[in-house]
């Protein structure tokens, strides 16, 4: 086992979504409660406006990295990682340099089509370990053609991971209660993403931000409303809704498990409210959103509605009423539900063994 191992990180990384970020930030942080020793690198987007929260060494390019093989391939080169975490990421060039360098490959795909793509035989012959960060249910099996075809180039069958996000603390949940003046199963959560998604009336976040108005003058919840780093306006004034211009994972997951209920749009923190149990109102954002949606929807485990104000008003006042919250309950509850961040963990520390 490498006593000092250095990790290179390399994200989707564009001004509309943070989800891969995050998620490569999630990974980042266990490493170092794991190796603290260990040399972190990332590779970012220089538009993107969480570069300056990024606490790991950062390489920056001029879009997303997928898009500047030639820059990832040099950085590659010139750091000698051991892991190098594709996350969504990642051209087939990328991978094999990688390869070639004597790196231990990752692969992150989060629906059918990048899952398919990470399959194709001249990138799953240089690919250490594929996760699938969602739930089977979710994504379904992969074909009897891709097992028949992983099995004669000998690779393994990529891994469902589900969700990768940290356990909520108890201390910290109090502590999150304090500061924002709440009690805990008393308030609404209601997130749009990053804060950047456009709709085609305008940004995710005001349409949430105008629902969760809505929703106080009905009932009086308070509510909490997390914008993004993306939201690109100056802070709205809410009566009964604290506007909270971002949060750290840890902070975001210990607030919504406290939550009576939650409005989400559909990237990963809606698989994080279903594994955490808690009821949510989820609307689609980006269009790799809406097939997730579905299946969870059909699944039993959440509401859904169209992204408008009245529909979403609707939806989520009947997902307060008790009988809705203890059906979606009921069943959330009977999902078996993995710690993907354990999953993946295991996953490095076997490849750092090998």
């Amino acid at each position: 086992m490498l006593l000092e191992p250095k990790f290179l990180f390399v994200p989707v990384s564009t001004p509309e979504g943070i989800g891969e970020y995050m998620r490569s930030k999630i990974i980042a942080d266990e490493v170092m409660n794991r190796w603290p020793n260990a040399k972190i690198d990332f590779v970012l987007n220089r538009h993107v406006s969480y570069v300056r929260d990024c606490p790991y060494s950062t390489h920056l390019v001029d879009d997303t990295p997928t898009k500047k093989t030639r820059e990832v391939n040099q950085l590659i080169t010139d750091l000698k990682p051991d892991v190098v975490i594709f996350d969504a990421a990642g051209r087939k060039a990328q991978l094999q340099h990688a390869h070639r360098m004597g790196a231990k490959v990752i692969f992150i795909s989060q629906h059918r089509r990048k899952r398919s793509r990470g399959m194709k035989v001249e990138r799953a012959l240089v690919t250490d370990s594929h996760w699938v960060v969602q739930p089977e249910f979710a994504i379904g099996d992969i074909s009897r053609f891709d097992k028949l075809k992983l099995n004669l180039i000998k690779c393994s069958f990529p891994i469902f991971t589900g969700s990768i996000f940290k356990q909520p603390d108890v201390a910290e949940q109090q502590q999150l209660q304090i500061k924002y003046g709440i009690q805990a199963g008393q308030y609404l959560l209601y997130s749009a993403g990053s804060g950047g998604h456009m709709l085609k009336s305008g940004l995710a976040a005001d349409l949430f931000a105008q629902v969760a108005k809505s929703i106080f003058t009905q009932t009086g919840l308070p509510s909490l409303m997390v914008l993004g780093p993306n939201y690109p306006k100056s802070l709205p004034e809410i009566e009964g809704v604290t506007i909270i211009p971002q949060l750290d994972h840890c902070e975001f997951i210990n607030l919504l498990q406290g939550a009576k209920a939650a409005v989400l749009s559909g990237g990963d923190t809606l698989l994080q409210a279903i594994a955490l149990n808690i009821p949510s109102l989820v609307v689609a954002v980006s269009k790799d959103q809406p097939s997730r949606i579905s299946k969870c929807y059909k699944a039993g485990l959440i509401s859904t509605s169209a992204a408008e104000v009245e529909p979403m008003c609707i939806a989520l006042t009947a997902l307060l009423s008790d009988k809705s919250n203890e059906s979606i309950g009921s069943r959330t509850t009977r999902l078996a539900s993995s710690c993907g961040l354990e999953i993946g963990m295991a996953e490095i520390e076997r490849l750092l063994h090998n």
